[in-house]
């Protein structure tokens, strides 16, 4: 399931996913809300705070990554928070193809990743 977390600036669109997440969601929820913010913004940073349990359908993720590749330049920033250990490597492996920043962030540290990703100039 994916939810659109509130109580971030326009720039920042944000999303809590937990259990399996589907292409159908991920079309109806998350691609309308980033498409959003990319028509309102020059630049868009994501949060994305994965579950646990968090796992996902393969044409959710073939579907993420040609989404990622076309706005590539868009992307200012990305905090990525899970405990999931695949999810961590993939991220950090795949980190050198962004030109922007990304972080990957333990659970524990929620209100940490937050700050960072609406800070005007992180660490």
């Amino acid at each position: 399931m994916i939810q659109t977390l509130k109580g971030f600036p326009g720039h920042v669109v944000a999303f809590l996913c937990s259990g399996r997440v589907t292409r159908r969601e991920y079309d109806t929820i998350l691609i309308p809300a980033v498409r959003a913010a990319l028509q309102a913004h020059p630049k868009v940073r994501l949060y994305y705070e994965a579950a646990p349990d968090f796992s996902i359908e393969s044409s959710a993720v073939w579907e993420d990554f040609k989404f990622g590749i076309e706005h590539l330049s868009r992307w200012e920033r990305f905090a990525i928070v899970t405990d999931v250990e695949w999810i961590r490597q993939t991220m950090r492996a795949f980190s050198f193809v962004l030109p922007s920043r990304l972080k990957v962030f333990p659970r524990t540290e929620v209100a940490h990743a937050r700050e960072w990703i609406t800070a005007a100039n992180p660490e």
